[in-house]
Order: C-alpha cells, then sequence, then structure tokens
C-alpha cells in the first residue's frame, strides 16, 4: 500500500455560506469552519498542498456577486490566504470544471484529493463525482463540510438529513469519509483512509433492515 499524495481543497469557505442567503445549516457553520482551519493547519504542517476555492458570479448575482461582502472569504480562512499552494475561482460546481486544477494536480503528483467546505449538497458532491473519470482519489470531511434545507417542487429535506444522506451515498461509491480528527491522524501517518463501495453498502443496509 503506497501512501497518498494528498491536497487539501478547500471549497467556497465564503461569506455567502454565513452571512448570506446560503447560509449553512447543518453541521454548525461556526463549528464546521473551525474544522476546516483546523484541516488547512494540518496540511500545511504536512507539507501538503492546500487549494482555495471561490465561487464568483457577476456583480448583479443574487449571491457570491464578485466583489460583494458575501464573496470573500470566511475571516479564519481569509487569514490563511497567503499560506495556500493555489488559488481559483469557479463559476460551477465541481472544482474541476472550467479550471486548470486537475492539470495543476497532475503536475505535483497527486493522487488523492480531500474536500472540505460548501455545500456538501452542490459543490462538494459534484466535486467528488468529478474526480472519478480523472482517477483521482477522494476523501470528504464530514465536520468540515455543511448542507441546507432543502424546498422545491420534488419535496422539503432538511439541512441534517441533506447532509448524513449525502455523506453516506459519498462514502458508499465516490469518497472516504472521515471527520477532520480522523483525517488528520491519517495525514500524519501517511496512509489512506479507509472506504466502503456500493455492494458492501448495499449488503449492510439490507441487514440492517
Amino acid at each position: 500500500m503506497t501512501s497518498p499524495r494528498r491536497a487539501l481543497i478547500v471549497i467556497d469557505a465564503q461569506q455567502e455560506y454565513f452571512d448570506g442567503l446560503l447560509r449553512i445549516q447543518h453541521p454548525d457553520p461556526d463549528e464546521s469552519v473551525a474544522r476546516i482551519r483546523v484541516a488547512m493547519d494540518a496540511a500545511e504542517h504536512a507539507g501538503a498542498p492546500v487549494v482555495l476555492v471561490q465561487h464568483g458570479l457577476p456583480a448583479e448575482a443574487p449571491v457570491f456577486a464578485s466583489g460583494s461582502a458575501t464573496f470573500a472569504n470566511h475571516p479564519d480562512v481569509a487569514a490563511r490566504e497567503g499560506q495556500v499552494s493555489k488559488r481559483i475561482t469557479k463559476q460551477l460546481s465541481s472544482v474541476f470544471a472550467g479550471t486548470d486544477l486537475e492539470a495543476w494536480l497532475r503536475e505535483r503528483d497527486v493522487d488523492t484529493i480531500t474536500l472540505g467546505g460548501y455545500m456538501t449538497n452542490n459543490c462538494v458532491l459534484a466535486s467528488a463525482a468529478g474526480s472519478e473519470g480523472l482517477g483521482f482519489s477522494v476523501e470528504v470531511l464530514s465536520d468540515a463540510t455543511g448542507a441546507i434545507d432543502l424546498t422545491n417542487d420534488a419535496g422539503s429535506v432538511p439541512a441534517r438529513q441533506v447532509h448524513e444522506t449525502l455523506m453516506a451515498l459519498l462514502h458508499s461509491s465516490w469518497a472516504a469519509v472521515a471527520d477532520t480528527d480522523t483525517w488528520v491522524a491519517a495525514l500524519q501517518a501517511g496512509k489512506p483512509l479507509p472506504k466502503s463501495d456500493l455492494v458492501t453498502s448495499a449488503a449492510q443496509g439490507r441487514d440492517a433492515r
């Protein structure tokens, strides 16, 4: 078993998710951003590259308007902007769509990306799923991400259910899911996180009935 060559990808830890229309409801955003800080500091200490991503839309957009107060990173993350390895602004959900991130990671022989940030139900999910065809192993930090309540014509789902469902879904196929402390221990030990798969998850789900 080879040691993972990791990069931490901090997705959209912006004020939109704290003060804007898309305020994170679960886990508590103050707690999740604290875990993001822990992950960033641990990655820097371990010599793993940190990529800081921001979502940017035109100035007239209702969310993530470039140059607006809610476009800015959360102050705890902004304080670390000068220490990160790369910064990206994106306009689509996946961190790979319309960016040079894939090429940048390959130039540095990264084979495993760790995702933290927002939202679980949009950019984290899209980035994890989008990695499948690129060959990167994916890790997701369950307590350094977050979701919102959703209501539309298809139904209504509270943020906790959204988040917990997607963590189980991700772990069943696209990512190894763990809390930040477990990930930091694996990072320091140079070991991969354990990951399930769809067949095992399905069998365990059947047996749990």
